[in-house]
């Protein structure tokens, strides 16, 4: 243990001395918060279910609705959006310093969004054509499949709004927020088209994404205008869900018939301001937690594989639940209902379990994530400001 100790207090050390003088420590650590947020929440509200045969996917929210304010916590696309503003609009404008191109600035971006996606394509198309090749269930085939993709329609949104960024970069967030509002009230009103909603995919993260460009020029300077932020979309986010009908949960739960994320309502844009404005808030106290090296390493490490982590932790999920399918009895909080409190406290368990699981598909797939350069070795890449897929990204 104390040769553990040591060995990462040297990496720490190491990955300390590497970083430029000037880096924003705050901006990594609230993407890596964002990162966690998504995959903690993932494996606390998703579960697979033994039925008819086969796996079906559900969630405790369907069955314990009070468990909503779960959601409330680990719903932090918000905050990965706020910050890919931020470090999109940044890196245009010092691009464009360095007479680097549009197009060359955007397809790097984009080149590091996308590469490790590939192999996720890739393994599961194999493994859900021999699932079906094997006699699998076609239901459970595409449970399991649609667990895995579906998470990618938020980089396809992220990867939109970076490529719009000279657009985008200095448009008030209270715009494309504006056009949430009337979507909402045209779909959500007597004969309104359901169709319509999926305006807000766009609009809706483009609210969070905005508000990091205007981060970025220093929009934010003054506490006061933070705290009015937050207390204002607080305010309207309980107002709408109190009493303008919406959900109290902000993820979509099975068999609801509204849904705040698939598409974005107005409540999780108002959720979604309030919570960009307390990360805003938290900033100054996470760049002091980050001038600690086991904190900065930490940070550091998750920014270099958080592709690689948000790409597989459904698939490390599903790997456990597979395997204990092996076992002549049905697991509790892996294969049971979530429908009661100790389904909850079993759950907690399992969650070592899904990380040791991801800890080895990071192993095995990290690798598409790191372009030639970045192979060279870990220390050299921490000198690389991390980006949304955990590359280099000049903040300055």
């Amino acid at each position: 243990m104390r040769e553990l100790r040591a060995r990462w207090s040297a990496l720490a050390a190491d990955i300390e001395a590497a970083t430029p003088a000037g880096r924003d420590r705050a901006v990594d650590a609230l993407r890596a918060l964002a990162i966690l947020g998504v995959v903690l929440g993932h494996w606390l509200v998703t579960s697979l279910t033994v039925a008819d045969g086969g796996l079906r996917g559900t969630s405790p929210l369907l069955h314990m609705p009070w468990l909503a304010p779960v959601s409330w916590v680990f719903q932090t696309l918000a905050v990965f959006f706020l910050v890919g503003g931020r470090v999109a609009a940044r890196g245009y404008a010092s691009a464009r310093e360095r007479g680097i191109s549009y197009g060359a600035w955007v397809g790097q971006r984009l080149g590091r969004l996308f590469r490790p996606v590939a192999a996720v394509l890739v393994l599961w198309t194999v493994v859900a054509g021999g699932m079906l090749l094997g006699g699998a269930e076609f239901d459970t085939v595409r449970t399991l499949v649609r667990l895995v993709l579906s998470p990618l329609w938020f980089l396809l949104v992220f990867a939109a709004l970076t490529a719009a960024t000279p657009l985008v970069a200095r448009l008030h967030p209270l715009w494309p927020a504006a056009v949430v509002a009337g979507v909402d009230l045209w779909r959500f009103g007597p004969g309104g088209p359901q169709w319509i909603g999926w305006v807000n995919v766009a609009a809706g993260w483009l609210v969070p994404f905005s508000l990091g460009a205007a981060w970025s020029r220093g929009a934010f300077a003054r506490r006061g205008r933070l705290l009015l932020l937050v207390a204002a979309a607080a305010a309207a986010a309980c107002a709408l869900v109190l009493w303008g009908g919406y959900p109290a949960s902000m993820v979509g739960v099975p068999g609801a018939a509204v849904s705040n994320l698939d598409p974005p309502t107005l409540a999780v844009v108002a959720f979604g301001l309030a919570q960009c404005g307390l990360a805003l808030l938290a900033c100054d106290r996470l760049a002091r937690l980050m001038r600690r090296p086991a904190a900065w390493a930490r940070v550091a490490w998750v920014n270099r594989s958080a592709m690689t982590v948000f790409l597989w932790h459904q698939t490390a999920m599903m790997a456990v639940t597979a395997l204990g399918l092996l076992l002549p009895a049905r697991l509790p909080g892996l294969h049971t209902a979530p429908d009661s409190v100790g389904w909850i406290a079993v759950r907690v368990l399992w969650l070592p379990v899904f990380a040791a699981a991801l800890g080895l598909c990071w192993a095995a797939f990290r690798i598409h994530e790191q372009d030639r350069r970045s192979r060279a070795g870990a220390v050299t890449a921490a000198r690389r400001a991390p980006g949304p897929s955990g590359k280099e990204i000049t903040h300055a």
